[in-house]
């Protein structure tokens, strides 16, 4: 299997990808709430093309795809947006938010070239730090890969769902 992690800018192509990972990523990711009108409406306000151009079209973003025979298999956003952990107010932080690979893609290789591209790109930043929902599955990915759960209590961004900071 050939596999390739790059950045995406705002064409066509780039936009078509994310719109299909990030909506697909999140009906994956969120299965399990109760309510399913509440997915439906993040997806509805969050993932639509003009806000996925918005988003990469911002300073404050860097969005990296990641790409299995040459099939789009997971996404991520590097960004300086989001409230940071306590702990790293006075550092120079950057964020990795919607690390996602697709299910049907979801093996070792392709979480690495995308979690490899991700490092690369913070490497200039004295902490990275990620905010995930508590029962994400990758979180012991990033524990295992040099992240450190904190005990702040942490809320997910735009859904209500209880989640933690991991810091490296």
């Amino acid at each position: 299997m050939a596999i390739i992690t790059k950045f995406t800018v705002a064409t066509d192509q780039g936009i078509d990808d994310l719109l299909m990972l990030t909506r697909e990523s999140a009906k994956e990711k969120f299965l399990f709430l109760p309510e399913e009108q509440i997915i439906t409406s993040y997806i509805a306000a969050h993932l639509t093309r003009q806000a996925l151009i918005h988003e990469v079209n911002s300073m404050s973003n860097q969005w990296l795809v990641v790409y299995a025979d040459n099939e789009p298999a997971g996404y991520a956003r590097i960004t300086t947006k989001g409230k940071k952990p306590a702990s790293l107010h006075q550092n120079r932080a950057i964020r990795i938010a919607d690390f996602s690979v697709l299910n049907r893609h979801n093996n070792i290789a392709v979480r690495e070239s995308l979690f490899s591209k991700c490092i690369a790109v913070c490497r200039s930043y004295e902490n990275i730090w990620v905010n995930e929902y508590i029962e994400n599955p990758l979180i012991d990915f990033f524990e295992a890969n040099g992240f450190v759960r904190q005990n702040e209590a942490a809320q997910h961004d735009d859904l209500p769902l209880k989640s933690l900071y991991l810091i490296a």
